[in-house]
């Protein structure tokens, strides 16, 4: 194993004979690797107490070239990822000379260059531990430091970090800004931003203390940027989390927008981090608005669980993770201004976590996570989705006031502490006065979910598979005049396989709907009159949530190869064009996409797509003009076209402007790329059109779409040189990778990259052991061939069953998702409906 693959034994090894206490960071980002350097210097000053002579500092970088140990030099000992220093004393200051390397990965310190003004951004992103990558550090999560950064930039730079901005002295090529020391925190959310970002300033005013805000972006961005709407829910969180949880710890509270970025957004206190994405260049729907809101508030949660109190090692990543899933839905509804943001979660955020949990792959929300390639790999559906949905269901069992009263102990007797499950239970069981292991050991401590129906007959029984504890709420809904309204909603606890539900008098109900209300973690399973009710009747249903889980119910069982995919299929087409739920909308427009690219028949398959393309462009052309829905059906044709060409001339035409578009669609940027990349997989565009929408939106956007559109021409030899890009090419950016990737996957042109199968599997071991794991998890997800069989994947684990454990996991989900089409697809035969 390399050594810059931490392992949970050896770094509780090193914290329990090393207390760190202060870390000052000193960087230089005056040089530009066109100028002929190649990174930047870091020099870190560590203060530390010690129980051994020796230890080991964590540096992946250009260089180390220098290190002194309590004033004295001492030769310099680095195999690249650790620094070994010797002859330590109780009381330590370990200074480090380093020089890192400029990302372009979104991991450690990433530069990217603006294609619209030629201006140059810095920022950085850590998470689980690429600290390391910037400056020498202590890289793990229970060694927090107070720590002192020291930025020289260039003087028209702006320049960030977690403190407040204490001084700026002028210095030869730029400027040198200094900051606040801060409170303990861990390596992975310190932070650093730098270069000429536009900045729109606020400031909070809560009842017992004050924050100065600021959101922040790329110039070029500016006039797309809705500083406004941020800081309003900004404000608005802050008065929520400090009213529940206590004063918020960290004194100022920016917020940058930043390219290229990996994740949705991350929690450095003080200097939160979020994707460009969530800057809107045209029409946006308020599904993306509500998104937005819960990612700020998911993130605010953070400044209290993860920031204030953090995990001991990552096993114990759902206790900052799943909370703040739970907490940024719980806000959003609370008073984020989305009422409805339960009815996302229930539709978005479940299916991640089904899907994540019936993969072989499948861990306890409390996972065993022995090393860092491990965790970098468990931010996934249990750790967020599933987390916050047992934690939904505990709120219900223990009340939210005792909750929330278990959170703030929690807070106040771990501040700047590192805990485990034990310590969080212990506060929750305080508050709420009751004893919470058996609840931590059927939901945190398992694996796998229960499926949950129920049976008529002389009264109603509720059946679970893998049982376990739930508190749900079955309803009686009745198809009266058209619509379907609910006539009872029956509050039932279940433990055991079968459940019998007392009724005095069992009315003639329609449809019968387990976990109405989406109360409790389980698949939901119709049976056979419920299911025709809804397929004939779905869109009538008044409540959003219901909805939700009618339509989550039958996915799964699509999903699952019980539900024939054509009446998922055919749902969508009846009732999504009438769904006024514009997150539910999207999910059902989504899933019947994939339900006709997997699920379908090759024979059919066809026939589908083109019957699934007419569906789209239909409800488009019906839908009010400028409304969310139009705008979804519009993002639908173009994922439709990518594989069908029924309107291919249709849209060259809107796009040429020789017919108008529908009346009040934008056709902004996005879309635009979005109908250009349907018509090049279909063979209707050519080079010379990317290059002119390229000229048209000449953005970092513009240039990661144009190059999907131009891998995505069906030409044999335009997906060969994709192909060798994607794997070969060490300058494409992460985003640049990902646009590589669709393009050679576009249309699901088998016929095209089937060739390339064998190709893909002898690669797999190399780009692992070569590239960060962000880049070579992209391409072996990305790239895994769709094929017709599992004799491939299979033949490679049997004969690398020493692969890393990490590349090894990535594998297996891969070939579950297509072991799940091919049996999926098999099964349609036998369904009724099919």
């Amino acid at each position: 194993m390399s050594t810059a693959n931490l392992t949970r034994e050896g770094t509780a090894d090193r914290s329990a004979a090393v207390t760190l206490h202060t870390v000052r960071v000193d960087l230089d980002l005056r040089g530009a690797p066109e100028a002929g350097t190649t990174g930047f210097t870091a020099v870190s000053t560590l203060a530390f107490s010690s129980s051994t002579s020796e230890t080991w500092i964590d540096f992946l970088g250009e260089s180390v070239d220098a290190l002194e140990v309590n004033g004295t030099a001492q030769p310099v000992d680095w195999d690249g990822a650790r620094i070994r220093v010797t002859g330590l004393a109780e009381d330590n200051v370990v200074c480090v000379h380093a020089r890192g390397a400029y990302s372009r990965s979104g991991e450690g310190l990433h530069r990217f260059t603006d294609p619209v003004d030629g201006a140059v951004y810095l920022y950085t992103q850590y998470e689980p531990a690429d600290c390391r990558r910037v400056y020498p550090c202590f890289e793990q999560p229970d060694m927090k430091a107070r720590w002192t950064f020291r930025v020289t930039a260039p003087a028209d730079w702006e320049v960030l970090s977690n403190g407040a901005e204490t001084g700026r002295t002028a210095v030869d090529g730029g400027i040198r800004v200094t900051f606040a020391e801060t409170l303990p925190l861990s390596s992975y959310i310190t932070a650093v931003a730098a270069g000429p970002y536009h900045r729109v300033t606020g400031r909070w005013e809560g009842e017992r203390q004050s924050a100065d805000l600021g959101v922040l972006c790329r110039a070029s961005l500016a006039p797309h940027l809705d500083a406004e709407e941020i800081l309003a829910i900004t404000r608005r969180g802050l008065d929520f989390f400090t009213g529940v949880f206590g004063d918020y710890p960290w004194g100022k509270y920016d917020q940058i927008l930043v390219p290229e970025y990996n994740l949705g957004a991350m929690e450095n206190p003080g200097l939160v981090t979020f994707t460009e994405g969530y800057i809107f260049r045209g029409a946006s729907t308020v599904a993306q608005h509500e998104a937005r809101a819960n990612t700020i508030l998911h993130e605010m949660a953070h400044m209290w669980f993860g920031d204030l109190v953090t995990m001991r090692w990552w096993d114990d990543l759902w206790l900052k993770e799943s909370f703040a899933d739970y907490m940024g839905t719980h806000a959003a509804a609370a008073v984020g201004g989305y009422p409805d943001a339960w009815v996302t979660f229930a539709s978005r955020r479940k299916a991640w976590a089904y899907q994540q949990d019936q993969l072989p792959t499948t861990h306890p929300i409390v996972a065993d996570i022995p090393d860092l390639e491990a965790a970098k790999l468990n931010f996934d559906g249990i750790t967020y989705a599933k987390g916050a949905s047992v934690l939904k269901q505990l709120v219900e069992y223990v009340g939210v006031e005792a909750f929330f009263a278990g959170a703030k102990r929690y807070f106040d007797a771990h501040a700047y502490g590192n805990t485990t499950l034990d310590d969080l239970l212990v506060e929750l069981e305080g508050a709420a006065g009751r004893d919470l292991r058996s609840w931590s050991a059927a939901w945190l401590q398992t694996t796998g979910m229960s499926t949950v129906r129920v049976e008529r007959g002389d009264g109603l029984s509720v059946v679970q598979t893998d049982p376990r504890p739930h508190r749900l709420s079955v309803g009686l809904h009745r198809l009266d005049h058209g619509t379907l309204r609910r006539l009872a909603a029956l509050d039932v606890d279940i433990h055991d396989e079968r459940t019998v539900v007392s009724l005095p008098v069992v009315p003639d109900v329609d449809l019968v709907l387990p976990n109405d209300g989406d109360r409790t973690y389980a698949k939901v399973r119709l049976d056979e009159r419920s299911t025709a009710v809804v397929q004939a009747a779905l869109s009538t249903i008044p409540d959003a949530l219901t909805r939700a889980v009618v339509w989550s119910a039958l996915w799964n069982a699509a999903r699952d190869g019980e539900l024939a995919a054509v009446r998922y299929i055919d749902a969508a087409g009846t009732h999504g064009p009438a769904e006024t739920n514009i997150a539910v909308l999207a999910d059902v427009v989504g899933h019947a996409r994939y339900a006709v690219e997997h699920f379908v028949p090759a024979e059919g398959r066809d026939a589908r797509r083109r019957a699934w393309l007419e569906t789209a462009w239909q409800a488009m052309q019906a839908a009010d003009a400028g409304s969310d829905a139009q705008l979804v059906w519009a993002r639908a044709v173009g994922a439709a076209a990518t594989t069908c060409d029924a309107h291919a001339a249709d849209l060259r035409a809107v796009l040429d402007g020789t017919v108008p578009a529908p009346a009040g669609l934008a056709l902004d940027p996005e879309l635009r790329w979005n109908w250009l990349f349907a018509l090049a997989a279909t063979g209707h565009a050519r080079a010379a059109d990317a290059a002119a929408e390229y000229d048209r939106d000449a953005t970092a956007k513009g240039r990661s779409s144009e190059l999907a559109v131009l891998a995505a021409r069906p030409d044999a030899e335009v997906r060969a040189d994709a192909w060798r890009a994607a794997w070969e090419d060490t300058a494409l950016t992460n985003d640049h990778l990902d646009a590589t990737i669709s393009g050679i996957r576009a249309g699901g042109r088998r016929d095209l990259i089937a060739r390339f199968d064998e190709d893909y599997f002898s690669r797999l071991r190399d780009v692992w052991s070569v590239r960060s794991i962000e880049i070579a998890g992209r391409l072996v997800r990305g790239l895994f061939p769709a094929s017709e069989s599992l004799a491939p994947v299979d033949a490679w684990l049997a004969a690398n069953e020493d692969a890393p454990g990490s590349l090894r996991r990535i594998v297996l989900e891969q070939r579950d998702h297509l072991a799940r089409d091919l049996r999926v697809r098999a099964a349609q035969e036998r369904l009724p409906g099919a």
